[in-house]
């Protein structure tokens, strides 16, 4: 945003102090609309000396203009002030507004009584280029703030908080809305950050939309409108055979579950034909279990687990087919691992790589540079950690930047799970996933998006796409579960149940009635 912001002022001569006065004037109208009782109450503004301090001196203004009373606390001297801040902190002293230096904690905690009484509270303390950990005064103030029980609005984002990452510096203002400026930053977007910003709204200020198209909000992130644009109606004069043959390879011994799921997701999802590729001992039980599925019977190197022996058979499966599905509880015995092995450097078919076949890759990640086939990997942290060769907090603190680099450079398709699940393409680009929730933590909801995935290309969507339209529908799932059923209960297979109203919901463009209110799903721009 900051590169944008710079883009603005050298290109087109926009001027700074432009930019931020649009920015806070959009700021205050928002605060005034969510907030309307703050007409009647006082509002207290925390700023800092750089240019988000310039912001919440501009928002004061306005408030001021519309008759509210403000409370400015200024946490740093005056004369630390710069630039385009000082300009409008010096419009503030003319107009004669009460501004209150605060410069240690000793201070800090002489004046807190006063936000006490404040009906709201504006952090603007620092903006985007925060990069080291908060600590004296500032670390005072926000966990002070953060105990106040009055709302708290954040400029741009929560002072505290990485604007790429989303890491916590040490502290970070827990808000109650964050209006941000220009586009979304991706630390509001992907947790920790995302539990810090509360409702996210985004203010236009002004930067021309040219600079904004390299870097849209339907880049960042997937939205139902755009799925709902690239949604298909079906041929009347069509069949099964029009609509792709999904293979699914998995299954093991107390694992069968898993490549049930799969199976099943994939034909809800609206594959023409689904053939489950399973270990002889397992078969018959799957036969009975998937009615709609075929199964293939394969040679085992023990009872219940696939070997090297299974290869010529599935080599002979995979004639005629659209898309594998490779991995759902396939075990990572050595033997199976050679196997995976051998599929992924034979396969001339696009291939969904899931669970323990991912975990066989990490024996020989050097395979996927191999392979020319589209590949697309679904793994959890912990599988992606094991994938890179560290640990799963060490993922967790930088999701985006890793999934962009792993799958730039193994140039395959990378779904990093779990919540705001991520997507990542040989380009190195990347979006969040906003839908699902906490609800959907339980076992077998990975096998369900394996099977969404392959089943939409099998369907004839590009990865990308497909893996976006399985991503987020399968969060849709859970969140429509979730307002209907309860937050906590459902399992796998409710979200498969859920796909063909579902699809039908994105078909007509049409959110279910019970989540129009969720403003992930709204992203609304605010002029």
């Amino acid at each position: 945003m900051q590169q944008l912001d710079r883009r603005a002022i050298e290109e087109t001569g926009i001027p700074g102090i432009v930019l931020m006065e649009n920015a806070g004037r959009g700021i205050a109208g928002e605060m005034l609309r969510s907030y309307p009782e703050i007409l009647a109450g006082e509002v207290g503004i925390l700023a800092g000396r750089g240019n988000n301090g310039g912001d919440g001196f501009v928002i004061a203004r306005y408030l001021i203009n519309r008759g509210v009373t403000v409370k400015l606390f200024l946490l740093a001297l005056r004369e630390q002030v710069k630039g385009d801040a000082k300009v409008n902190l010096d419009i503030l002293t003319e107009m004669h507004v009460p501004i209150t230096e605060i410069s240690t904690p000793d201070a800090w905690k002489k004046h807190l009584g006063e936000l006490k009484g404040c009906r709201l509270v504006v952090d603007a303390l620092f903006g985007t280029g925060l990069n080291s950990e908060v600590t004296g005064l500032i670390r005072e103030a926000i966990s002070d703030t953060n105990c106040l029980s009055v709302p708290t609005v954040a400029v741009d984002l929560p002072s505290g908080l990485q604007a790429n990452t989303g890491e916590v510096l040490g502290i970070c203002v827990k808000s109650d809305l964050t209006v941000t400026c220009g586009l979304p930053k991706w630390g509001l977007l992907t947790y920790p950050g995302a539990g810090y910003a509360g409702r996210l709204k985004i203010v236009d200020i002004g930067i021309p939309s040219s600079f904004l198209a390299d870097d849209a909000i339907t880049d960042h992130v997937v939205t139902f409108d755009a799925l709902s644009r690239s949604s298909r109606e079906r041929d009347p004069n069509s069949h099964k055979g029009d609509y792709g043959h999904v293979l699914v390879i998995g299954g093991s011994s107390g694992k069968t579950g898993a490549a049930a799921l799969t199976c099943q997701a994939a034909a809800r999802t609206g594959a023409g034909l689904v053939t489950l590729a399973i270990p002889a001992s397992l078969h018959d039980v799957m036969e009975e279990k998937l009615t709609e599925v075929m199964t293939e019977p394969l040679d085992e190197q023990e009872p219940g687990f696939l070997g090297r022996c299974s290869f010529q058979k599935i080599k002979e499966l995979m004639k005629g087919k659209s898309v594998v599905a490779l991995g759902p509880g396939i075990a990572t015995h050595e033997d199976t691992v050679k196997l995976v092995h051998a599929i992924l450097e034979e396969s001339a078919l696009p291939m969904v790589i899931d669970a323990d076949g991912i975990n066989a890759l990490s024996f020989d990640l050097d395979l996927l540079k191999r392979v020319t086939i589209p590949l697309v990997l679904t793994p959890h942290p912990g599988e992606m950690a094991r994938l890179v060769g560290v640990t799963s907090k060490e993922i967790q603190k930088d999701r985006i930047a890793i999934a962009k680099k792993f799958a730039q450079q193994y140039g395959c398709y990378l779904v990093l799970k779990g919540a705001r699940s991520l997507i990542a393409d040989p380009e190195g680009r990347a979006c969040i996933n906003l839908s699902g929730n906490a609800g959907m933590a339980s076992g077998g909801m990975g096998d369900v998006l394996t099977g969404m995935i392959a089943g939409f290309i099998a369907q004839g969507y590009d990865p990308v796409l497909a893996t976006k339209r399985a991503v987020f529908l399968h969060g849709l799932a859970g969140d429509v579960l979730a307002a209907e059923r309860g937050p906590v209960g459902f399992i796998a297979e409710d979200l498969i149940s859920e796909m063909p109203r579902l699809l039908k919901a994105l078909l007509s463009g049409q959110l279910p009635h019970s989540l129009r209110s969720d403003y992930r799903y709204h992203m609304e721009w605010i002029l």
